[in-house]
């Protein structure tokens, strides 16, 4: 019956005509089901385009159609035999009578995901339709983003700040500690294919750093949007009622054979929003630039190359702290708006081997990113100092070479990792620069030993040289470790979950804005480890599922620097804790989904704020989160509403207010005309009702002199793509 169910779900299909192992990583993913393949099978054949809502039985059948290649769907695995291969398991399917041999090497995944895992698809990306990061991670009541900005948006991943994960960006790490007024990882969503987040335990693979977990965004290529030879494009553009704001983008790509490339251009202009209040929120106008391009090139043997360079530019007034509305009793010469202009930029080289065998299947990928922010300086008009321009900048040169080293039972994927970063401000009277330098080696293994039993567990260590402001030096090692493992107690029914990692972060580089040349490091700064812990459950029957977590994460030693002398090796301790449950039922055109997080965050043992959390956690509470999405097929017509409703929180600092609940609802329609398939003409509603309102994580709303940076109010927003 679990086989039947697994074969005859109809899916969405898009995979473009490509390499064996390539189609087949996409089926996997896709269908939900795991890929076997035997070792000598793929090396030079092609797959053919699937496209559709399938059965998997259909779109493997189709994906294969004349290669001569055995297939069998059993047990939640697809089982691919070699071609033009003939006898053997009357159960298996073949275009030409072919069978399958015995599988050495694994792709794809099993449909469930591991405790702490978010697997964000471009399916469910293009149903989002996000105008910012924020809208990516809605549906996610345990990540949170704050401020309603995208340039000053932080993520928090169960209340702890995402400069404590492992972030990449196409397997880039991303250094972007730039000033606690602004973002992080300036990310334009419409560049995304796909999000994944490790939510505590993460896996060593994931790359150093990974204290709280890890985020992994994955941007557009060409062959996920042509079905083989060819050339096609985008044109796509949106209208914001609310402040006035198009938004409009340009794509072009094409796949000849084994070259493939795709560029993409991103414009956005507009004025200021309001908020539910009515009121104007300055310094929130959009004056947004960004684009991509990519080429790869991929050889007969298998071999492929990839170069991309993406880049995401936003030049405008912002309030005068960009994460905060205003603050009371500040200085008269301080603006209430001020001009920032942030730029990031991330290149990145690949090289991948699309015909693995058994042993052999490497990847190699070297990048460098950038994050660049000119902010004004005011001084007191006593000095006689006009503002003057101060710029701070880091970057990451950074890289990685692993093999993933198949077998029956699973893979190991071992590898050497390495980063070169620096923090560095351009400042009139106090310029200055933090640089630090580490190589790690990792292996992690992913395997099922026992029927029913799937096993995560690895290591990495890792060895870092710190350089401070004063030029003093230190080096530090250190040992990370994790294991994590899922069990069906009932076979596909219900599945125990759980996991543990410790993690060896080293010292991370201070904030560039508060960097002082004359720090007193003392004995030098002490490297930042955590602990995570997550156990879980989810029971799946029919078309239902229930799931739950219960998770930690502990921070020893999480440096905070401020600016005066003495507090240059300022750390904390951080503690995150709380549970996830969530519910869905999906049928064949829709579905529902309701989730539920209660999280609390601790620095030194006492609630959270946003001001002493800034680069560490910031208070969460609890939070529910509503999806429902329904498509009317023959119509073309998809229909969907969301809702995120925060409850109150009073678990917080001394001295420190409450924060207040709020409710904010959303609800879409989308028009695909069955006639004109590459059409789309799509209208979303956001905040129905008008609240006023800032999301838990924006700086400031506990403190009283804090005017709190607030999201917009009412927006209606229509948006149409043509596709060619």
């Amino acid at each position: 019956m679990a086989q039947e169910k697994t074969t005859r779900t109809s899916r969405a299909f898009n995979i473009p005509a490509q390499s064996l192992a390539g189609a087949l990583n996409a089926f996997g993913r896709q269908s939900g089901l795991q890929v076997t393949l035997a070792a000598d099978t793929s090396r030079g054949v092609r797959s053919n385009a699937v496209n559709g809502t399938l059965d998997p039985q259909q779109a493997l059948a189709q994906l294969l159609s004349g290669t001569g290649i055995s297939h069998q769907i059993s047990g939640g695995t697809a089982v691919i035999g070699s071609p033009s291969s003939s006898g053997g398991d009357p159960g298996a399917v073949s275009a030409e009578g072919a069978t399958a041999l015995d599988p050495i090497s694994v792709f794809g995944g099993r449909g469930n995901l591991g405790a702490g895992e978010i697997q964000i698809s471009s399916e469910e990306l293009e149903q989002k339709n996000p105008a910012t990061i924020a809208d990516v991670f809605s549906g996610e009541p345990g990540i949170s983003v704050g401020s309603s900005l995208p340039m000053s948006q932080k993520v928090y991943v169960h209340g702890i700040e995402e400069t404590n994960l492992a972030v990449t960006i196409d397997g880039s790490r991303q250094n972007n500690k730039v000033f606690h007024h602004s973002g992080t990882n300036l990310i334009d969503p419409g560049l995304l294919k796909a999000v994944g987040v490790d939510a505590g335990v993460a896996p060593a693979d994931a790359g150093p750093g990974a204290l709280g977990g890890a985020i992994a965004y994955e941007t557009k290529d060409a062959r996920d949007l042509l079905d083989g030879n060819g050339f096609g494009g985008f044109i796509t553009s949106s209208y914001n009622f609310n402040s006035d704001t198009v938004t409009s983008g340009v794509s072009a790509y094409g796949v000849q054979d084994g070259i493939d490339f795709l560029g993409y251009f991103n414009f956005g202009k507009g004025n200021d929003f309001k908020a539910g209040n009515g009121d104007t929120v300055e310094g929130t106008s959009t004056d947004l630039l960004s684009g991509i391009g990519k080429l790869g090139f991929e050889a007969d043997s298998g071999d492929r190359f990839e170069i991309s360079h993406e880049r995401v530019h936003d030049d405008a007034p912002r309030p005068y702290r960009a994460n905060t509305g205003f603050i009371d009793g500040r200085p008269p010469w301080e603006p209430r708006v001020r001009d920032y202009k942030m730029d990031r930029q991330n290149t990145v080289f690949t090289y991948t081997d699309t015909t693995p065998e058994g042993w052999w299947d490497p990847k190699l990928v070297l990048a460098y990113s950038r994050t660049e922010l000119e902010v004004p300086v005011f001084l007191p008009p006593a000095l006689a100092i006009p503002p003057y321009d101060a710029v701070g900048t880091t970057e990451s040169f950074n890289g990685k070479f692993e093999n993933k080293f198949s077998f029956d039972i699973g893979n190991i994927v071992a590898g050497v990792d390495f980063y070169t970063d620096k923090a560095e401000l351009e400042d009139l009277f106090d310029p200055a620069t933090e640089k630090s330098r580490n190589i790690g080696v990792y292996a992690q293994a992913r395997i099922e030993p026992w029927e029913r039993t799937h096993l995560s567990f690895g290591a990495r260590g890792d060895n870092q040289h710190f350089t401070g402001t004063t030029g003093e030096e230190w080096t530090n090692s250190g040992f990370s470790g994790n294991i994590s493992g899922e069990y069906d107690l009932i076979e596909d029914l219900l599945i125990a979950k759980a996991g543990y990692s410790h993690v060896w972060g080293g010292i991370p580089l201070a904030e560039n804005f508060i960097m002082n040349p004359n720090w007193d490091y003392g004995d030098g700064p002490k490297p930042v480890t955590s602990d995570n812990y997550n156990v879980g459950l989810e029971a799946n029957y029919n078309d239902f599922t229930i799931e739950g977590s219960v998770f930690q994460t502990d921070l020893d030693d999480a440096r905070s620097p401020r600016y005066a002398a003495l507090r240059g090796i300022e750390a904390h301790d951080v503690r995150s804790r709380g549970f996830e449950i969530g519910g869905g039922y999906t049928w064949g055109d829709g579905y529902f989904k309701v989730k539920y997080a209660n999280i609390d965050v601790e620095i030194d043992g006492a609630p959270a704020d946003s001001d002493l959390g800034t680069y560490l956690a910031a208070p969460a509470g609890e939070i529910i989160t509503l999806q429902a999405v329904h498509t009317f097929t023959d119509w073309g017509v998809t229909v969907g509403a969301d809702a995120e409703i925060a409850l109150d929180y009073d678990n917080v600092a001394a001295g420190s207010e409450p924060f207040e609940g709020y409710r904010v609802f959303n609800a879409f329609v989308e028009y695909k005309p069955p006639t004109h398939d590459n059409l789309t003409f799509r209208a979303d509603l956001k905040n129905i009702f008008d609240e006023t309102y800032s999301d838990r994580a924006t700086y400031g709303q506990e403190f009283g002199t804090v005017t709190p940076l607030y999201e917009q109010g009412r927006a209606f927003i229509l948006t149409a793509k043509a596709t060619f």
